[in-house]
């Protein structure tokens, strides 16, 4: 999966730092002038790069006067790594991570910015880092992304917006299929149900055979589930921890009698043999095998962030064109879509510890500061300009409707080694969405060339059918001294709510006799404990201050 969310997220057409030109932070200072500042660094490093050999490497320590010294992991075994690295003591003075392999997690960074390990940044920060500083000024959520409850900030994150990340749970439909029976494309959740009957019992692949799979997805993330898409005509359904903000109030929405009837509706799809048994149990690659079937198409439709998740998008691909985004279903109580942060993954990639002279802390945060440039960041996740990423030409078009192009990709050649000019998703720092709609791309949406904006364009159809109050868990921090009691919490409630809506689905539980045992179930858990501890976290957040 990670593959899949690497080609469809982080790729070079995902660096996005801000497109205003900012204040070259190369300045006289640390290691400006005398000697390279020597600096040990925690790196993971992709198969593809050599650190020490990069081009962007070597592009920081000729424009900071440094020199790394990299403890270079490979992604395999990241995070046991890390780990052994600061219970030996025997660390270094920067961790530069992945946040997608691994990163330090919240409750890493209050517990080891408590011990003294992690060095505040706010300091540093005001001196030294006016990239950092104007985005922290500009955008409330990146500010409370990474300022502890105490005020501090004990590391910087990855803050990728990514647009179509941030409505995972869309739904791809066969348009062939719609096509081939005379159908539209559904706009309510019966309109639906009549689609996939049809899907089901007319025979839209033509075999002569009952072998069609109306509709199926997996059991991880980006959007596979398909209880969301379908819940949303209902209730809202985050497909995380299924919590709502009414009112400024954390609430669920697992014990909402919506909820009941968004169960009914899809224990009904799935009474009908409408919805394949194993999008509740299969993985990524089971699902994949049902959209690319050998001998012939089956699917109908296929949840998911994207549709390479189900079928390849590769050039000279039998299926990929067929599929086609629904719209959220308009059901008894709305029309809502799932939505978050983007894809943001609360934590902090890069900490420096008490390890780190004052010379080196300073060259640190420049060097992370200029990844917060268009020019500093582009080079970082994508590779350098004129290797990587050109200018513009006139005539070509970005990404965002309406946004003048800035960066243009260069595609990498068959054949020819690794380019090693840039970090990749070690480098990847601040990626608002204004950016990457900046980025010239193709307009045939099924050139995978152009993935990027068919996923784009299908997203539009997501957007702003998100509920008016949504609850930001990506922004928030849990009181340090009830993490524990949180995250038991959390995982005990989620899995309670998930496994009960399996069981009601598939009728091992009954929906009228079982749904008050249920709710009471919850209470058990402490639900209301839970909430409580949210909307602490919540209230005391920097993103309401």
């Amino acid at each position: 999966m990670c593959s899949l969310i690497l080609a469809a997220c982080t790729s070079t057409q995902e660096a996005s730092p801000s497109s205003k030109p900012t204040t070259d932070t190369a300045s006289p200072g640390a290691g400006q002038t005398g000697k390279p500042v020597q600096i040990s660094v925690f790196a993971q490093q992709a198969n593809d790069i050599d650190l020490n050999t990069n081009l962007f490497t070597k592009h920081l320590e000729s424009k900071f006067n440094a020199k790394f010294k990299f403890d270079v992991i490979p992604y395999d075994g990241a995070k046991e790594k890390r780990q052994i690295s600061l219970a030996s003591g025997d660390y270094p003075e920067a961790y530069m991570l992945t946040a997608y392999i691994d990163q330090f997690s919240q409750a890493d960074l209050l517990k080891f910015g408590k011990q003294g390990v992690l060095l505040p940044l706010n300091d540093l920060i005001n001196q030294y880092a006016p990239n950092i500083k104007a985005a922290m000024e500009k955008d409330a959520t990146f500010k409370s992304f990474i300022t502890a409850p105490d005020g501090k900030i004990y590391g910087l994150g990855s803050y990728t917006q990514c647009f179509h990340c941030s409505y995972p749970n869309k739904m791809w439909i066969n348009t062939s299929w719609l096509k081939k029976l005379n159908l539209e494309m559904p706009k309510t959740t019966e309109d639906f149900r009549k689609v996939l009957q049809a899907f089901k019992k007319n025979d839209p692949n033509g075999n002569g055979k009952a072998d069609e799979v109306p509709l199926s997805g997996s059991t991880e993330d980006f959007g596979v589930r398909v209880i969301p898409f379908l819940m949303n005509g209902f209730i809202y359904d985050d497909d995380r921890n299924y919590l709502n903000l009414v009112n400024g109030k954390a609430d669920t929405v697992a014990n909402k009698p919506e909820w009941k009837e968004g169960l009914t509706y899809i224990k009904s799809l799935y009474d009908e043999g409408l919805i394949d048994p194993g999008a509740f149990t299969q993985n990524a690659e089971a699902f994949k095998k049902i959209g690319e079937n050998g001998s012939g198409q089956i699917l109908g439709a296929g949840a998911g962030m994207h549709p390479a998740i189900f079928v390849n998008i590769d050039k000279g691909n039998k299926n990929s064109a067929d599929y086609n985004p629904v719209p959220p279903l308009t059901g008894p109580h709305g029309s809502l879509s799932t939505h978050d942060g983007g894809g943001l993954i609360p934590g902090a990639k890069f900490v420096i510890t008490n390890k780190a002279s004052q010379e080196a802390q300073v060259t640190l945060i420049k060097m992370v500061d200029y990844m917060f440039t268009m020019e500093g960041q582009t080079n970082a996740a994508s590779g350098m300009e004129g290797i990587d990423w050109r200018k513009p030409k006139e005539g070509e078009v970005a990404l965002g409707k309406g946004v003048t192009p800035q960066i243009a990709t260069i595609p990498a050649i068959d054949g020819q080694p690794p380019r090693n000019a840039g970090w990749s998703g070690m480098g990847h720092f601040y990626q608002p969405k204004e950016y990457r709609d900046s980025i010239v791309q193709g307009t045939d949406v099924y050139d995978s060339a152009n993935y990027e904006r068919r996923l784009y364009d299908a997203t539009l159809l997501y957007q702003g059918h998100e509920p008016k109050e949504l609850f930001p868990m990506w922004a928030i921090w849990i009181d340090p001294a009830l993490t524990d009691e949180a995250s038991i919490l959390q995982t005990n409630i989620k899995n309670y709510i998930e496994q009960s809506a399996l069981q009601f689905i598939t009728g091992n539980k009954d929906l009228n006799k079982d749904w008050d045992a249920y709710v009471k179930g919850l209470d058990n858990l402490k639900l209301g404990r839970y909430l409580e501890i949210l909307q602490k976290a919540y209230d005391s957040a920097a993103i309401k201050k």
